[in-house]
């Protein structure tokens, strides 16, 4: 494992959030009901940004651009955007479901640490 540290623990306040940057990639911590999650911060349909993405009740991250949503503990997919018939075939064709990258976080000596292997 290759641990980094991010940030200090005090500047994730619970339902906080703030990306990272760690070697090429840019890391979305968040901070929900107290547990710490580390998700790439890139849908992977569309590789756009998670920021400001809604957390369910259930721990799962939902893309704020096309509601795809994304098992906060493993990445797997729960639900995938689904488009309409007029574009839907042309559309699954470059869009196949993917996990979303999550990786371990651990808070010591006051700071949170992630793993992220290049």
């Amino acid at each position: 494992m290759s641990w980094t540290k991010v940030l200090s623990a005090d500047a994730l306040s619970p339902g906080g959030r703030q990306v990272v940057k760690v070697g090429n990639r840019n890391i979305l911590l968040l901070n929900h009901e107290d547990q710490l999650y580390a998700v790439e911060n890139a849908c992977p349909h569309l590789k756009l940004s998670l920021k400001k993405s809604k957390v369910t009740e259930d721990g799962a991250i939902v893309c704020p651009w096309h509601r795809s949503a994304f098992d906060l503990r493993t990445g797997e997919v729960k639900e995938w955007i689904t488009w309409p018939p007029v574009v839907g075939k042309a559309m699954s064709m470059v869009s196949q479901q993917k996990v979303l990258p999550i990786f371990p976080v651990r808070v010591e000596e006051g700071s949170i640490w992630v793993d992220v292997e290049e």
